[in-house]
Formats: C-alpha cells, sequence, structure tokens
C-alpha cells in the first residue's frame, strides 16, 4: 500500500480554509495555540473541521503527517 503525502495547501482545502500561500501564512500568523490547548478543541475551528482533524488522527490516516505538522505550526 502506498503511503500518501497530502501538502499543506491540500489539507487548508480540505479545512474549507485559504490554501494560497499567503493565506496560509496569514492563518497561521493570526492564529497560535498555547500548550495546554490540543489541536481538535482549539476556537477557531467550525465543528466540522475539528471533527475531520479529530478523525484523521485518530485513524492514523494519510492527513495525520501533515496535520501534526500543522499542530506544531500552531504553536
Amino acid at each position: 500500500m502506498e503511503h500518501i503525502t497530502h501538502p499543506f495547501s491540500e489539507l487548508f482545502e480540505q479545512l474549507g480554509l485559504d490554501a494560497s500561500h499567503e493565506g496560509i501564512e496569514h492563518f497561521l500568523a493570526s492564529h497560535r495555540l498555547p500548550p495546554e490547548v490540543e489541536l481538535v478543541d482549539a476556537p477557531f475551528w467550525s465543528k466540522s473541521q475539528s471533527g475531520f482533524l479529530k478523525e484523521g488522527l485518530q485513524n492514523d490516516s494519510d492527513w495525520a503527517e501533515i496535520i501534526d505538522q500543522l499542530n506544531l505550526s500552531l504553536r
């Protein structure tokens, strides 16, 4: 089975966010998470966005690696 690696832009598209380089940079610069807040519990996600992230991590889907990268980028 082939391992699929998704770029940040695809994750942002899945989340319904601006997936342009500038849009991603702006999102990361304007959203920060303190260490005690889990990524999926961040107040800026909608229910569906949070659900997508949670499912991707719990199922260790092909999205898990890039979701982890997003988590690190928001710290």
